[in-house]
């Protein structure tokens, strides 16, 4: 039997704040190749050569454009500022290569559905970057779900601190017009954790949410003034209200709080704060047999702790410690790349749809509106079903 090809793939976005050093430091090179990397940056340009000189003999590309056309490429990956992903992505789809947007799909549900009515249409592969289901404490509790030791799944709730949240008040994700909001662009990994546990995607939200901290802080950049972001990941970026160096202006919200009515009966919310003193995402699954919850989420500091019988929060029934994996994310970045490239060689579907990544934004997307037109309540509009048929068939003609 011959062995499945080298995938020859490009990567728009050399950025390394934009994840594109996940892609350079972490991709299977026994199943895939880099062939070119597209930065219309000239320092971005430059940067990753001084980076990374083993790629000395990739292509460069100053406009996108070029790169989807060039004819030896099968694959491109996205990792550029998300109000660019609906451009890029359809633009590479059309060209027939198979894409990896990294998440969210885009900062609209329209965007969303430009960008799988032209994979649909074109049958070019396309996988979004939801690294958060490859996540160990993410599969240690749908295992324990899917088990049913809790029953049947009847309420969620997620809260995710975010500690260092400044960064994201540092630079373009402080402005509606690049990313929608926080949301959308940080809570869609949540959101489809939520949905993928729980079985079901969000037909119906509505929510509440601030800016109430980051637009009271003084001393910020100027235009064209580079961020500091690595300053949010200190001891130094405290207390909020003392923080210098944010985005000269900030419209998205530093809080917000989310219902989400979900398709199959299941009710969640989704509460983030992005000025919270500490760093975790916690999940609670109640079903009707028990309930679970993790404490801590990566990097060997996480148990799962499932209660099946009545007794104190302090007394779990069960007790799993999760182990640390090596490699960025908790050791997804290396799993969702080799997942990426299996599909593309060996036919694999991921565990993570295109629907599953639009139904995320839908979710998020609306919750901004509903915050900032009175907590109105507000409908995901419905995918075709041709759609939705498509991409649970693993993007196979049916």
């Amino acid at each position: 039997m011959n062995p499945s090809p080298i995938v020859n793939f490009g990567v728009i976005g050399a950025n390394p704040q934009l994840r594109a050093h996940f892609v350079f430091n972490n991709f299977p090179r026994d199943k895939a190749a880099l062939l070119a990397v597209c930065d219309r940056d000239p320092v971005m340009r430059k940067r990753f050569q001084e980076t990374y000189p083993e790629f000395s003999n990739v292509r460069i590309y100053s406009d996108y454009r070029d790169l989807v056309q060039d004819p030896d490429l099968q694959a491109v990956f996205i990792v550029v500022r998300d109000s660019f992903h609906e451009e890029i992505a359809v633009a590479a789809l059309e060209a027939g290569k198979a894409v990896y947007l990294e998440k969210p799909m885009a900062i609209t549900i329209e965007g969303c559905d430009r960008i799988l009515e032209t994979a649909f249409r074109t049958g070019a592969k396309l996988m979004v970057g939801h690294n958060m289901r490859y996540m160990d404490f993410v599969l240690k509790m749908k295992e324990i779900i899917d088990s049913g030791i809790i029953g049947e799944i009847q309420c969620v709730w997620c809260r995710h601190f975010v500690g260092y949240g400044s960064c994201y008040f540092r630079h373009w994700c402080a402005e509606r017009e690049n990313c929608t909001g926080l949301l959308l662009q940080k809570g869609a990994h949540d959101i489809d954790i939520i949905h993928w546990l729980a079985g079901g995607y969000t037909q119906r939200v509505t929510a509440m949410g601030r800016l109430s901290v980051y637009n009271r802080t003084g001393n910020r950049l100027q235009p064209g003034e580079l961020p500091d972001r690595k300053i949010s990941f200190t001891p130094e970026a405290w207390p909020p209200l003392e923080l210098k160096g944010l985005n000269p202006h900030i419209d998205v919200e530093d809080h917000s709080m989310l219902l989400m009515q979900l398709d199959n009966g299941v009710q969640a919310s989704y509460e983030q704060c992005m000025y919270a003193p500490d760093s975790e995402r916690n999940y609670t699954f109640i079903g009707t047999r028990g309930r679970i919850e993790n404490v801590g989420d990566y990097n060997g500091k996480c148990e799962i702790h499932v209660w099946t019988q009545r007794g104190s929060r302090q007394e779990p029934d069960i007790v799993y410690h999760v182990k640390s994996r090596t490699g960025t994310h908790g050791g997804s970045d290396p799993q969702i790349l080799n997942s990426f490239f299996d599909f593309l060689r060996e036919g694999t579907p991921p565990s993570v749809s295109p629907v599953a990544a639009r139904n995320a934004v839908a979710a998020g997307f609306l919750g901004h509106y509903s915050m900032r037109n009175g907590n109105v309540p507000a409908t995901v509009p419905p995918l075709r079903p041709e759609l939705i048929q498509y991409f649970e068939n693993g993007q196979a003609s049916y």
